[in-house]
């Protein structure tokens, strides 16, 4: 806490020249996800639309580890300077509640800077799986219960809480086998040594176009766009579960105002580019375009969110 005030001190003494003249270097966005996930894919996309707009290089640094709370942690350590940024999902907002000992805060050491995009999951079972459909799943689950499994990218992922969600709505007894990252997960459910997953739509789509995995549902409130034939699990059979990923932008709490308006307006103008809507949407994901204060109560609203889920389940990130 010590180093963070004083990187707090120093950054305020300096912020009306260091605001002003920013950017004039490299800025770092660390992506606490390994390569690869739709974190990844769309922080880059990003980070190249930026470099052009501001004139300055922007690096995506993958810090993956310990249910994303390395890669944050770093950032809050950083300076408050507009030149290390956090790329934020849904992830961190269930790790606030799964992990209370972490050293940071997502609402107290961060603030919010702007979203960036939502996109539906989706609930995949090997190829050759004797389940067809949600109501097969449904149905084996309840016959068999401790039997079934589903895999995941940690505890406390998208992917996990996804799960979590279907067994409290459906009231299920399966297994969570958790990853250290995604891609374990994608290939033990291609060759079928768990039997589901969820994944994102844009990352699973061409591997379900293939027919090397089965799609049972996705998780949204409508089908997705890119994979229109699949029902959304609500439609399947369970009325209430909607379950989205979403990713935006934070920086360290002292961060000036300057820098972060700046930054919003920069990223608001490219997600609001027809060219950019289009490509993202034909992968399957949707830009958010929120100021600020928005995307902060947005963030709070999904702690709010997991965090009842988390407690009327008795998750852990064991």
């Amino acid at each position: 806490m010590l180093v963070r005030a004083l990187l707090l001190a120093a950054a305020l003494a300096a912020t009306p020249c260091a605001a002003q003249d920013y950017p004039n270097r490299t800025i770092r966005f660390i992506v606490p996800f390994g390569a690869g996930g739709p974190t990844d894919v769309f922080t880059r996309a990003l980070g190249e639309e930026l470099r052009k707009s501001l004139g300055q290089p922007t690096v995506m640094e993958n810090r993956p580890g310990a249910g994303t709370i390395i890669g944050t942690t770093e950032v809050a350590r950083s300076a408050p300077d507009g030149y290390t940024l956090l790329m934020i999902s849904a992830t961190q907002t269930t790790v606030e509640t799964l992990n209370p000992n972490k050293s940071y805060r997502l609402t107290r050491d961060f603030v919010p800077v702007a979203s960036l995009m939502s996109s539906e999951l989706v609930l995949v079972v090997p190829e050759r799986s004797p389940i067809n459909s949600l109501a097969d799943l449904i149905a084996l689950a309840k016959a068999k219960p401790g039997t079934l499994n589903y895999g995941s990218s940690g505890p406390g992922s998208n992917y996990h809480m996804a799960g979590e969600l279907i067994k409290n709505l459906a009231g299920l007894d399966i297994v969570h086998v958790p990853y250290k990252g995604s891609t374990g997960a994608r290939t033990d459910i291609i060759s079928g040594q768990i039997d589901m997953m969820f994944d994102s739509v844009p990352t699973m789509a061409p591997t379900i176009e293939a027919g090397r995995v089965r799609a049972l549902g996705t998780s949204g409130k409508a089908r997705s766009p890119i994979l229109p034939n699949v029902p959304t699990i609500a439609e399947a059979g369970i009325p209430d579960y909607n379950a989205t990923i979403w990713i935006g932008v934070m920086a360290p709490a002292g961060t000036p105002k300057k820098i972060v308006d700046l930054l919003n307006r920069e990223i608001n103008k490219i997600l609001v580019r027809p060219d950019i809507q289009e490509s993202w949407r034909r992968q399957g994901a949707n830009t958010m375009v929120m100021s600020p204060q928005e995307f902060g109560g947005y963030i709070q609203s999904e702690i709010d969110r997991w965090a009842r889920l988390i407690k009327a389940n008795n998750i852990n990130v064991n």
